[in-house]
């Protein structure tokens, strides 16, 4: 108990430290820039420990549960010798994480209205909330995707570049066909699935997974997941505006 509480104190100092450039960023423009009183010191005040106790609190479970739980997991199908439930576990886990990523969820719902603006869809509660789950489904299936094309290059040893590489040329390709209005969001998907919730789990995978093999490194390996959980929502999205575009 005693050994948690001190780390738990060393990540709060370190969320504090980490966001001290931040906040003298801010209050340099204000002095010196803007030139205005702040109004709710306080609340800023008490935001910003709140930030600090979050973070610190985030990075403190990320270490004891999500980390390890990950990489043992990893381990044990790794043991099993079952590609098919490695590449099962692979695709759950890329969709279980995004869907509850929320900063997917505020893309998803800010896109569908925006899609309302542009004409793209009705203007209807009924016709958002399905665009925006529609949106947030593709993406999901897209990362369980990337995560099961993570578990084969790291079982199969592939060049992570090449792969990388020919992704993004296979993006640049579609986006030449996919619908103007969709181009944006897709990119931005690419960005939003690797947030707070997917990569810690997503990076213990493939470390645990790299380090259960013979003759792979973790460092080399183990690394490169979260690579393609950014490059498939692109690809996914440009087709779901491809394809609600024809329907």
């Amino acid at each position: 108990m005693k050994n948690s509480l001190i780390a738990l104190s060393k990540d709060a100092l370190s969320s504090l430290r980490d966001l001290a450039p931040i906040v003298i960023v801010i209050a340099v423009f204000q002095i010196l820039v803007i030139r205005q009183p702040v109004e709710g010191i306080l609340s800023l005040v008490v935001g910003a420990l709140l930030v600090v106790a979050g973070l610190a609190f985030f990075i403190f479970g990320l270490r004891i549960a999500l980390f390890p739980i990950g990489e043992e997991i990893a381990h044990a199908l790794a043991k099993k010798g079952s590609a098919v439930w490695l590449f099962l576990f692979a695709f759950v886990l890329g969709f279980g994480t995004t869907i509850a990523e929320p900063a997917l969820l505020a893309v998803a719902e800010e896109a569908a209205r925006v899609a309302v603006g542009g004409g793209v869809i009705a203007d209807t509660d009924e016709a958002m909330a399905n665009y925006a789950l529609g949106l947030r489904l593709v993406v999901a299936l897209s990362v369980g995707v990337a995560l099961m094309l993570g578990v084969f290059r790291i079982l199969t040893n592939w060049s992570l570049p090449f792969m990388i590489i020919g992704g993004y040329i296979l993006v640049v390709i579609v986006t030449t066909i996919a619908p103007p209005e969709i181009v944006g969001i897709a990119y931005d998907s690419g960005g939003v699935t690797t947030s707070t919730v997917t990569v810690p789990l997503v990076t213990a995978l493939g470390v645990g997974l790299a380090s259960s093999l013979k003759g792979r490194n973790p460092m080399l390996d183990g690394f490169g997941l979260i690579a393609f959980a950014s490059l498939t929502p692109i690809l996914f999205v440009l087709a779901y505006g491809i394809i609600t575009q024809w329907i």
